[in-house]
C-alpha cells in the first residue's frame, strides 16, 4: 500500500474548487455575522467570551486525543497569560502548556508560521512530559511513525508517516507552501480550502513525537485567522470531539490518496457548524447581559447564586433540568425557601417551569438555549 507521501507528486493535492466555493462564501458571510454581533457587548464581556472560547477550544482539542484537563484550571492559566487577575491556584503543566499555546496562537496568529514557532508550541503542549525522546524539536526516532489499533499481536495500521530522516526537507517545504498560500502572498488559498489542506498535510507529515493533532488543528485556525484577518474564536475542537469518529474516518480516507475533494467538504461543513456553535455562545452570552440587567436588585443571594450556576452549565445548561433537590444543594437552603425562591423566580421571568411535583424541572427562560437544544 502506497501513503499520500508516497505518491509522485507528493504534496501537490487535488480538489474540485467548485463544490467548495458556496461553502467559503458561507464562512465569509457567516464571520461577518459574528463580528456584528460582537459589537453589541462591552469589551468586558467580549473577553470573557474570548476567555470562555479559548477555554473550551484548549479542553476538547485535548479531548480529542484522549486526554482530559481540568476547566477551572485552563481557564485559570488563560487569564494568567493574558494577565488579569486569578486566584493564584497552581496550575498542572499539561493545563498551563495548553493555555499558553492557545495564547500566543490568539496574539500572534497573523505572523508568518515557522520551525521556531512550531517548536515552541511543542514545548508547552509538552510541559512536564518525561516520556518523550524530542520535546520543541521534529522527531528523530528511527523506528516508522505510524497510527495503530488493536491488539498488539495483530495490529491495524491506520497510517504511516514519513521516516524521521525526512522530517527537515518536509518541514521546509510545509512551511513554504503554508506561508506561500496566505492571503497576501503569491499563492492566496481560500480560507477553508487553505486551513483543510494545511490540517490533513501537517498531520500527514506527523512531525512530532507527540502533539500532533493538536498543533495541527491550531495550524488550521491560524488559517482561517489569517483569512479573516482577526482571531476566528471558533469551537472547532469541540464541534470535531462530538462527531470525533467521523473525523478520524474522514483524516483515514484522505491519507492514501492526493485528491482530498471529499477532505475538504468534510473539514469545511465542521468549521461551519463550529460556527454556529460560537454564534449561540455569542447569544447566549448576550441573553444573560440581558437578563441580569432586568433583574437587576430584585434577586436574593441565593438566587443570585443558583442563576449564576445555572449560567455556569453554558447552552447545555443542567442535564435534565433544575430540579428543587438542585437549587437546595446549590444554596445550602431549606425545601420550603428553595420552593418561594424557585416559584419567585419563575414570575419575574429568569426561569421556565416543567412537568409537575417530582418532576418539575426550572430552566433558563432565554431564547438561544431553547435553539440549542
Amino acid at each position: 500500500m502506497k501513503w499520500n507521501w508516497q505518491q509522485n507528486e507528493w504534496p501537490k493535492f487535488r480538489y474540485d474548487s467548485a463544490i467548495l466555493s458556496e461553502l467559503e462564501s458561507r464562512f465569509l458571510r457567516q464571520s461577518g455575522m459574528l463580528q456584528g454581533t460582537l459589537k453589541h457587548i462591552g469589551e468586558d464581556d467580549k473577553l470573557h467570551l474570548t476567555i470562555d472560547l479559548m477555554s473550551t477550544e484548549a479542553i476538547y482539542t485535548s479531548e480529542i486525543e484522549g486526554e482530559i484537563l481540568d476547566r477551572d484550571s485552563v481557564q485559570s492559566s488563560i487569564r494568567r497569560n493574558f494577565g488579569l487577575d486569578t486566584d493564584n491556584q497552581r496550575i498542572p503543566p499539561a493545563e498551563q502548556g495548553i493555555a499558553q499555546m492557545m495564547v500566543d496562537l490568539y496574539q500572534t496568529y497573523n505572523e508568518p508560521l515557522s520551525h521556531s514557532k512550531l517548536f515552541t508550541w511543542h514545548k508547552m503542549l509538552t510541559s512536564g512530559r518525561r516520556d518523550l525522546t524530542d520535546i520543541g524539536r521534529y522527531r528523530t526516532h528511527e523506528d516508522a511513525m505510524q497510527v495503530v489499533s488493536g491488539a498488539i499481536h495483530d495490529p491495524k495500521v491506520h497510517f504511516e508517516a514519513p521516516p524521521s530522516r525526512d522530517m527537515k526537507d518536509e518541514m521546509n517545504q510545509f512551511i513554504d507552501w503554508f506561508n506561500g498560500s496566505a492571503p497576501n502572498a503569491a499563492n492566496p488559498l481560500p480560507a477553508l480550502t487553505r486551513a483543510g489542506i494545511a490540517h490533513l498535510y501537517f498531520v500527514c507529515v506527523h512531525p512530532f513525537e507527540d502533539g500532533n493533532g493538536r498543533i495541527g488543528r491550531a495550524i488550521s485556525e491560524m488559517a482561517l485567522s489569517q483569512s479573516l484577518g482577526h482571531p476566528t474564536l471558533l469551537a472547532l475542537s469541540y464541534t470535531i470531539q462530538r462527531a470525533r469518529k467521523a473525523y478520524y474516518q474522514n483524516l483515514e480516507h484522505s491519507n492514501k490518496d492526493l485528491e482530498i475533494s471529499d477532505w475538504l467538504l468534510y473539514f469545511s461543513k465542521t468549521v461551519l457548524d463550529a460556527q454556529d456553535y460560537s454564534q449561540k455562545l455569542i447569544d447566549f452570552l448576550i441573553a444573560k447581559i440581558r437578563l441580569y440587567d432586568r433583574l437587576r436588585g430584585q434577586l436574593n443571594d441565593r438566587q443570585d447564586k443558583a442563576l449564576a450556576r445555572m449560567f455556569r452549565e453554558g447552552l447545555e445548561g443542567f442535564k435534565g433540568g433544575l430540579s428543587a433537590d438542585n437549587y437546595i444543594s446549590i444554596t445550602d437552603t431549606s425545601r420550603a425557601t428553595a420552593t418561594r425562591d424557585l416559584q419567585d423566580l419563575v414570575e419575574k421571568g429568569a426561569f421556565v417551569r416543567t412537568g409537575e411535583r417530582k418532576h418539575t424541572r426550572y430552566w433558563l427562560n432565554i431564547d438561544v438555549v431553547a435553539k440549542a437544544e
